[in-house]
């Protein structure tokens, strides 16, 4: 046993209570010396790199952990899926402040005092400056997941290019057959009829409008914030013949102001708009809806699990200022709002196989993607739908579609609730 290995597992076998000298995997060190996994069986090898230890210990916590992760200070021969599904036996192990000082005097010991600096921030990290949710900064938190490049998300959405769950009939069925099945269903849960006005909230690159044009001859208007997306969604709908049927627009859901819309469906942008502002998103959209109209929102939701913190891969790499706000929240919003709730329908599992066909894809590309967007993109959208895919399989968070309408004229619902959306909607 070398000196590094010797240090590295006296800490970990005296810190959070001993709990981290049970892990489930071997670790690899840096001298080329090896800890056994602290049970069996092992999953595998954890190569461990000497600057690794400024991560861990200027964040030993979620936040540290990734940056090692997506930066190659931490890589991982085994099943990661397996590694990440076993998040629970680690939850509560923090470090008290002993525990810190005897990290940081280890540290000394395996890399001199050069160990104690703090390394830089990865350059994938988002840095949003600005009131939180304010119009300036929810551009830039949007355009730092969205705008990553158009060609990374081809390869890992499918040509669909639908940036939500699929809706699956069967197992074994095509991500691309089940994404259909979900526009189809959104179009006639909201009982698209020809020439009826639909906003799209957050239209990412045209799906859902291209889809309701083609087939339930709507016109339509979408937002995203995100540039990149506006051009790509622009040149589909030039290149589908569609261009005096919809309208794709740069802009803010509260920088919309030519109402009433028929219809209007907002899918996958909850998620953004955050807990204070939510009664304000409901009524912005309440204000755009014609008496009569139909609303559905598409959205993830807080279940059982906390929501992620500051110092989480979410929060700094993948949705920063993301919220999921829970689905007694968003049907009280919209209540609030003016509008009645008519129909509520849980997704959950369709997003973990929906999550596992992405993941699918992801591997299948991956040489390309990292050509495309770098190896720590790559690694963090790795991260980012394995531990989505989990959360969903567990229960730990959930999707939900809310159908709501405007009081003040004839909704034109069905009585049953089965000919909601499996019917052919009027004039389709």
């Amino acid at each position: 046993m070398t000196a590094a290995s010797r240090i590295a597992g006296g800490v970990l076998g005296r810190v959070a209570g001993g709990r981290l000298a049970r892990l489930p995997f071997a670790l690899q060190l840096w001298d080329g010396s090896r800890l056994p996994a602290g049970r069996e069986p092992s999953l595998g090898v954890v190569t461990v790199r000497r600057d690794a230890i400024g991560h861990l210990l200027h964040e030993p916590n979620q936040l540290g952990l990734v940056r090692a992760f997506i930066t190659g200070a931490l890589d991982f021969d085994g099943d990661l899926e397996t590694i990440i599904a076993g998040r629970g036996d680690l939850r509560g192990a923090a470090l008290s402040p002993g525990d810190k000082l005897l990290a940081a005097a280890a540290a000394v010991a395996l890399g001199g005092r050069a160990a104690l600096r703090r390394p830089e921030v990865p350059e994938t990290e988002a840095r949003p400056a600005g009131h939180r949710h304010s119009l300036h900064r929810d551009r830039s938190v949007v355009r730092h997941h969205y705008d990553v490049s158009n060609a990374f998300y081809r390869r890992l959405l499918g040509p669909t290019l639908v940036y939500s769950c699929a809706y699956y009939a069967q197992a074994g069925e095509t991500l691309e057959t089940a994404q259909e099945r979900k526009l189809e269903r959104i179009c006639r849960k909201l009982r698209l009829r020809p020439d009826e006005r639909l906003l799209d909230v957050g239209c990412g690159w045209g799906s859902l409008l291209l889809h309701a044009a083609a087939h339930h001859g709507v016109r339509g208007v979408g937002i995203t914030l995100a540039g990149e997306q506006a051009a790509l969604a622009r040149e589909r709908v030039r290149d589908a013949g569609l261009a005096d049927r919809i309208e794709i627009r740069i802009a803010d859901y509260r920088e919309v102001h030519d109402g009433p819309f028929d219809k209007i469906a907002s899918v996958g942008m909850v998620e953004h708009v955050g807990a204070a502002q939510l009664d304000g998103y409901a009524a912005t959209l309440a204000g755009l809806l014609a008496p009569g109209g139909l609303l559905l929102n598409h959205g993830i939701g807080q279940l059982f699990s906390r929501p992620a913190g500051d110092k989480s891969l979410i929060q700094r790499y993948v949705f920063p200022d993301g919220e999921l706000p829970p689905l007694a929240r968003v049907v009280g919003a919209l209540q609030g709002a003016g509008l009645e709730p008519r129909d509520v329908e849980s997704l959950r599992e369709h997003y973990a196989v929906t999550l596992r066909d992405w993941l699918d894809n992801l591997a299948a590309h991956r040489e390309a993607i990292v050509a495309e967007v770098g190896a720590e993109r790559e690694r963090v959208w790795r991260l980012y739908l394995i531990g989505s895919m989990l959360a969903f399989a567990d229960g730990d968070i959930s999707v939900y579609q809310v159908l709501a309408t405007r009081p003040g004229a004839a909704h034109g619902l069905p009585l049953l609730r089965a000919d909601l959306s499996d019917a052919v909607a009027p004039g389709a």
